[in-house]
């Protein structure tokens, strides 16, 4: 065989060898140069040359992407698209990027098939709901699967890592619809179970106010919500619970009732606090001046505020020196006066006040000036003039 003809055959050898490039194959792309950011390669085994532009070079965000690669590294992309037409001297758009988005794809694929839940941080809010980063590749939580309650503003969740189910994906189209919500509720009914166990009637424990309403306050037990009725908040009147409480706000309550059927808990932060009648001894030892203020009038006295859940009787002879038909002559509800103690009884929940021993007796009554002062001790007075009590109440309601 002659020197030419050997010379034709490594000819005809090295253009058979020479791989056609198609748009999507992989290829191994050693670096030539690297200019502006981007990379000017030479594909292995075809003879041409391709670049990969800034943006194609990584899922991740850098200020100078290039600067991890060296002339002479050899990095596995895929042909993206090809520039000119001239197929010798002609070159391809490669891409680093959509590669390791492409196995970024299969791996979610084989999570979904495999049931397995994702971590993703949420990159931007929009209308309907969160742009995510999801292990490099983009998806999407409708605002109907973030969570299990109403979200008036998305924007508290910019920056957050989520933990969600894949609930469709198609890699062809880039499309991948996650949702937290499913996680929200999975970790809520094992909390639910966990906390309903280890719950009694008369617990005291911590919680966080979730959400606040006209008639109480829900607290979150870590879990589940149980509710702090109006009535249950303070010892003193509360009118609008969200004048007391926030939302988010560290609480103590005292478990009240549990019913496991209707997953309800009722719950008292009040019960939790000294009681307003604790340390009345001292704090109305008889004989003891107080400001108080009128709640409520009877047909047989007077009920008047002096502490916060802290009520006394004026008995209708200790309203005035004077002699009245009815207290409302004299008094009216919401009116400040000054009392004085007569007797208490803490055990009863009992205070007898005076309005009258505060006054001066008038001159003409100074030859009763004695039998006055028998009316101030309740030593020989009937109930009604010493306290009262829930059937006091309970009998003026009737």
């Amino acid at each position: 065989m002659s020197e030419n003809t050997n010379t034709n055959k490594d000819l005809l050898d090295a253009l058979e060898s020479v791989q056609e490039v198609n748009i999507g194959d992989v290829v191994d792309a050693e670096i030539l140069a690297i200019d502006d950011a981007q990379l000017i390669v030479g594909i292995q085994g075809a003879g041409v040359e391709g670049v990969i532009p800034r943006k194609e070079i990584s899922t991740e965000k850098e200020s100078n992407p290039t600067d991890k690669f060296n002339v002479g590294d050899v990095v596995k992309a895929v042909v993206a698209a090809k520039i000119g037409d001239d197929k010798e001297n002609g070159s391809y758009l490669l891409s680093i990027r959509r590669l390791e988005a492409r196995k970024i794809w299969n791996e979610l694929k084989e999570k979904s098939d495999n049931g397995e839940n994702i971590n993703v941080t949420v990159s931007r809010t929009v209308k309907g709901g969160l742009i995510v980063n999801a292990e490099g590749v983009r998806g999407f939580i409708p605002a109907s699967m973030i969570t299990n309650r109403f979200v008036d503003d998305l924007n508290q969740y910019k920056g957050q890592e989520l933990e969600t189910k894949i609930i469709e994906i198609v890699p062809e189209e880039n499309r991948l619809i996650l949702s937290h919500r499913e996680i929200v509720e999975a970790n809520k009914e094992e909390a639910r179970e966990k906390v309903m166990g280890n719950l009694n009637v008369g617990d005291v424990v911590e919680g966080k106010v979730a959400r606040i309403t006209n008639f109480g306050a829900f607290v979150d037990l870590g879990g589940i919500d149980g509710l702090v009725h109006v009535s249950e908040i303070s010892y003193e009147r509360v009118t609008k619970p969200s004048d007391v409480l926030k939302s988010g706000e560290n609480v103590k309550v005292k478990v009240l009732a549990i019913d496991s059927e209707k997953d309800r808990i009722s719950l008292s932060i009040k019960q939790t606090q000294p009681g307003p009648w604790d340390d009345i001894e001292q704090k109305a030892a008889q004989g003891t001046v107080l400001d108080g203020k009128v709640k409520r009038l009877v047909d047989f006295g007077a009920f008047v505020e002096v502490f916060p859940g802290v009520e006394g009787l004026v008995h209708i002879s200790q309203i005035s020196h004077d002699h009245i038909d009815k207290p409302s002559d004299v008094l009216k509800s919401g009116e400040d006066v000054k009392v004085k103690v007569l007797e208490v009884q803490p055990e009863n929940h009992r205070l007898a006040l005076s309005i009258k021993a505060l006054k001066e007796a008038p001159k003409s009554d100074n030859d009763n000036l004695s039998n006055d002062v028998d009316d101030n001790s309740t030593d020989d007075a009937p109930e009604s003039e010493s306290g009262f009590t829930l059937s006091d109440i309970v009998e003026d309601d009737k």
